[in-house]
């Protein structure tokens, strides 16, 4: 069955329903729990009845859905305002009405107890009593009600006799009927609702509403940080018509209006690039990037980073700048650059972070020197030795990084406290100036932070010859059969023939900064992550 059969199967069903309710039946005559008429593809018995209640409340006249309803407070509001403030079974006259999500019903004879929750988890109890609404609003209340359904209550503030903060009601409605019903509150949901239904996760898991807010937070104080440095955040496009500003496999797409295909971002550096160019001499972007790769705990194909550039900066200015763009991170959102990760452990991110010499730290764990002079031969032969895959294409500095890979990145230990790795091989970093000491190194650090790698930041090469020799060379490799190699942009190496002032950039990923902040995988970031689709 395709989707649109399914659709007009639940149609059906839903029209179904709403007759049997128009000509009379009960709740209980109006659905069919066994779906001998329309199947195992149709509504399951408990959304049956909660589409048989919306279609009795339409038939009496009472819309399930109203687009306005009188709120005055919200239940936080509230919260505040009366929390320990009165006395088991004390009553005031204050009239409140607010609304927020069932998460809990106890239905009595004369007095229904519900538990209604803010977005946020904040909760608050209402009392309905037959004296206070009438028999028949309160058997219509327990008729129709459900857990998951958004609930409109005006009534006192109270303390119940058990001393809980209570509204009792003078007047209900229903906001919102829920049609489908909530997972099992008292259950954890598995990883598979997680992922697949994440507003699920957001009404029941508590973590997944703070991871929410947490990212919120990270980003705000990021923004807060590079204003107050003079940055202007700038939006790059998404859709460009070369790759570029990273080594990646991109995912590729097509415009009809000009029939040519185009690539996702995968990166808005070049862009950036341009603006120092054109004057905005510190430009920063929160941007979204898509590279057509792997998808682990730390990977994935839809991801945000943020990149940076400032005029007559070096990679050690970005190194002093992402420090402290982390550290007060950490600080406005947890309160501490010690921050504890979701297995219970704690984090120091304080402090002056450590350095390391790729070169350096590789000779050490060789036990012999490799400097950027070391042949491919050479480095191919400890790549045998030690196991270390070939790639399709190999140079020096795929091989020095792989083999450095091979001792620092697969025990994430090595590599725990923050550490800047330093000075890459000039082979790899297409983008990057050379550097001022070291011949066939580059100005460029990788920041890795509890073993996996956060951000990298470069001296930005501003000289349009060796750029195009660069770029020349990237497209050789892509014509040997890389994938991630760049294409030749004249178009950037016009823009720095026009003239790039000297500049630091960098980059690092907003979702991988939310790792190492909470412990959580790069899926429990994201708020919508990209998954399968069961039906493929």
């Amino acid at each position: 069955m395709n989707t649109v059969e399914r659709a007009e199967l639940l149609l059906k069903q839903d029209e179904t329903i709403a007759e049997r309710i128009a000509g009379g039946a009960s709740l209980d005559e109006a659905i069919d729990p066994s779906n001998e008429q329309y199947g195992p593809h149709a509504h399951p018995e408990q959304v049956q009845m909660r589409v048989a209640k919306r279609s009795l409340m339409l038939q009496n006249g009472v819309d399930p859905y109203p687009a306005e309803l009188p709120v005055t407070h919200t239940i936080q509001q509230v919260r505040e305002a009366y929390e320990g403030k009165l006395e088991a079974g004390q009553e005031t006259d204050d009239v409140v009405a607010l609304a927020g999500r069932v998460i809990f019903l106890r239905n009595g004879g004369g007095l229904c107890f519900v538990q209604l929750e803010a977005g946020d988890g904040t909760p608050i109890q209402g009392m309905l009593s037959k004296k206070e609404i009438g028999a028949d609003s309160l058997k219509e209340f327990k008729q129709l009600v459900d857990l998951g359904d958004f609930l409109f209550l005006k009534g006192r503030v109270i303390s119940s006799k058990t001393g809980e903060l209570s509204i009792f009601a003078s007047e209900w409605k229903i906001a919102t009927k829920a049609l489908r019903p909530l997972p099992a509150l008292h259950k954890e949901l598995n990883e598979e609702q997680r992922t697949r239904k994440p507003y699920l996760g957001m009404i029941v898991d508590d973590a997944m509403r703070k991871m929410v807010r947490n990212r919120a937070s990270v980003v705000s104080s990021l923004r807060r940080n590079f204003e107050s440095r003079g940055y202007i955040e700038a939006e790059t496009p998404m859709l460009q018509t070369l790759r570029g500003g990273a080594t990646a496999r991109p995912f590729t797409t097509h415009i009809n209006a000009f029939d040519m295909g185009l690539y996702l971002r995968i990166a808005p550096e070049l862009f950036l690039k341009r603006m120092l160019v054109g004057g905005i001499d510190r430009v920063f972007e929160i941007n979204r990037a898509f590279r057509n790769e792997g998808a682990d705990a730390t990977h994935a194909p839809e991801f945000t980073t943020i990149e940076a550039y400032e005029a007559y900066a070096t990679y050690d200015t970005m190194a002093t700048i992402t420090q402290s763009l982390i550290q007060q991170a950490a600080l406005d959102t947890f309160g501490s650059t010690t921050v504890t990760l979701a297995d219970g452990t704690e984090y120091d991110l304080g402090g002056q972070w450590r350095e390391l010499d790729m070169y350096e730290s590789l000779s050490e764990k060789l036990g012999e020197e490799v400097t950027p002079a070391t042949s491919v031969q050479t480095l191919q032969a400890f790549a045998d030795k030690l196991g270390v895959e070939h790639e399709k294409v190999e140079n020096h500095g795929k091989l020095v990084e792989n083999l450095w890979d091979h001792f620092y990145t697969e025990d994430p230990h090595q590599l725990w406290e923050p550490t800047f790795v330093r000075d890459f091989p000039v082979e790899t970093s297409p983008l990057t100036k050379s550097h001022r000491s070291k011949p066939g190194q580059v100005e460029k650090w990788d920041l890795y932070i509890r073993g996996f790698e956060l951000g990298t930041a470069y001296s930005e090469l501003n000289d349009p010859v060796v750029q195009r020799q660069r770029f020349v060379e990237q497209a050789k490799m892509g014509m040997a059969g890389d994938d991630e190699a760049m294409d030749i942009d004249e178009d950037f190496i016009e823009a720095l023939g026009v003239g790039m002032p000297p500049a630091g950039g960098m980059g690092m990923g907003l979702d991988r900064l939310l790792i190492a902040l909470t412990g959580a995988t790069i899926r429990e970031t994201i708020t919508f992550p990209l998954v399968k689709p069961l039906s493929m």
